[in-house]
């Protein structure tokens, strides 16, 4: 390996990439130093720049791949290596599914100060392409040009109007988006006909540094029984938002739900601005087993439809719910893992920040009959009190599916106060979720673990451990 330090950027030759580390980059290992490098698969060898060095580790980027992994494949999307989504696409799918349960493992080990069960191998997504039921995509009048562009640049005018994602780490850089393999096809066709419409109707489109354009946001949301959303945000008032709503609504006849935001915030944030009907109903229906889950534009709903059912129904085997038992879901969101269970419960109590879920959750158990529910919204530090346990009853069995930055250290001592028999700890961050069963640890062992791939082609995955009182 040749290691130039005198350069400000240098080449590490031949490194081997050993593992599939955090935020979706690989490892090597040289002279001492964790090497971490995007878009390499465990199994490649490398010669990799170094962009940034620190004590412990490096930073690089692949220049060259001396000998593939043996489970390198070639990415299915154009945008690949410039989007930032889905990094794993060029790692084998099975192999995606190990390191996800490698990461749950390295975590629990790494940062748990508790014992633990073999942790069982991850449930893969029965779609690996078109899984997504949620996108969000953001209009600009300055995309992202490659090099193809910069060169076509020098030739005449390029178009330089867009919709598509961010560049990471760029909140004024967007890429803009032709085929996106992540939301079934009649997304491409809304997101590229809009684009088109647009650019020849002469609508300015949004500058997110000088805050400035019409066209700023386009949000699509699809179900499995065929219902389609789509929210257009206007950056401002104008006549012209007739003309596009009415262009959707006469092209795209499939949608079922067209509605519109005028969003005049520095932000790009619209969930809290009014929602305007155009056509249609104010929202999409989402069906699982034989529920029926009435979803709005503003509403938390796992973005992964059939993939949510086995989350479900993993959380449903671990609680082992009686007929006797009091559950309590918290961080509920719109209620569905509450709904979902409440049959088999005597009463599910659910407690979740956001208002507005909390009234969907209200709603979908009324629409589909169950009366063993209760919703209740404010702060978990704030609701979670021994008052209101004695009000409405004692858990035998706590559910908790927390944020990413996991459980407040009042919650956590609050369910130790409650001692429920059983926790559910669903996350989509084991390091916090690591970090708060060891705050449980000493009530509590670790009994079952399941990862969940909820989205293929990424690092991320979703956890259900089962925690029970000794």
């Amino acid at each position: 390996m040749r290691n130039n330090t005198k350069d400000k950027y240098y080449i590490i030759e031949g490194l081997e990439i050993i593992d599939a580390g955090s935020e979706g980059k690989a490892v090597g290992k040289h002279d001492g130093l964790a090497v971490f490098v995007p878009y390499a698969v465990p199994g490649d060898v490398i010669d990799v720049k170094v962009l940034k060095k620190r004590r412990n580790y490096a930073e690089g980027v692949i220049v060259r791949i001396v000998k593939p992994s043996p489970h390198r494949i070639t990415p299915i999307c154009e945008h690949f290596g410039l989007c930032g989504g889905c990094k794993w696409q060029v790692m084998e799918y099975e192999q995606q599914l190990y390191y996800k349960q490698k990461q749950v493992e390295d975590n629990f080990n790494h940062l748990g100060k508790f014992e633990f069960p073999p942790v069982m191998p991850t449930i893969a997504s029965q779609e690996q392409t078109c899984y997504r039921n949620k996108m969000e995509y953001t209009f600009t009048d300055k995309r992202w040009l490659d090099d193809e562009d910069m060169k076509a640049q020098q030739f005449g005018e390029l178009e330089t109007r867009g919709i598509g994602f961010h560049i990471p780490g760029k909140f004024d850089k967007v890429l803009d988006i032709h085929q996106c393999h992540l939301q079934s096809d009649n997304t491409n066709a809304i997101r590229n006909g809009l684009k088109q419409f647009c650019i020849q109707t002469g609508l300015s489109f949004y500058n997110p540094r000088e805050h400035t354009g019409f066209m700023r946001n386009l949000m699509i949301r699809n179900s499995t029984p065929g219902d389609l959303m789509v929210v257009v945000v206007f950056g401002e008032k104008s006549d012209a938002i007739e003309n596009v709503m009415r262009y959707l609504e006469t092209t795209f006849p499939e949608i079922t739900s067209l509605q519109y935001v005028i969003n005049e915030k520095l932000n790009d944030n619209f969930l809290d601005q009014k929602m305007h009907l155009f056509k249609g109903v104010p929202f999409i229906m989402e069906q699982m087993e034989d529920l029926q889950f009435k979803i709005r534009a503003v509403s938390f709903y796992q973005t992964n439809s059939k993939q949510a059912y086995n989350l479900y129904l993993t959380v449903k085997d671990f609680a082992q719910i009686g007929s006797e038992d009091v559950v309590y879901d918290l961080y509920t969101g719109t209620g569905t893992i509450a709904n979902f269970i409440a049959r088999s419960a005597k009463k599910v109590i659910g407690i979740e920040y956001v208002e507005m879920a909390i009234k969907d959750a209200k709603e979908n158990a009324a629409f589909n009959k169950i009366d063993n529910t209760s919703f209740f919204a404010g702060d978990m530090v704030n609701v979670l009190t021994p008052s209101f346990v004695k009000k409405v009853g004692t858990p035998n069995i706590i559910i908790t599916d927390p944020p990413r930055a996991g459980m407040h250290p009042r919650v956590i001592e609050q369910l130790i106060e409650i001692a429920p028999e059983k926790i559910v700890y669903v996350s989509c961050n084991p390091a916090t979720q690591a970090r708060d069963i060891t705050l449980l640890s000493e009530y509590y062992k670790v009994t079952r673990i399941q990862p969940v791939d909820m989205f293929p082609h990424t690092q991320h995955v979703e956890n259900v451990a089962l925690l029970e009182r000794y």
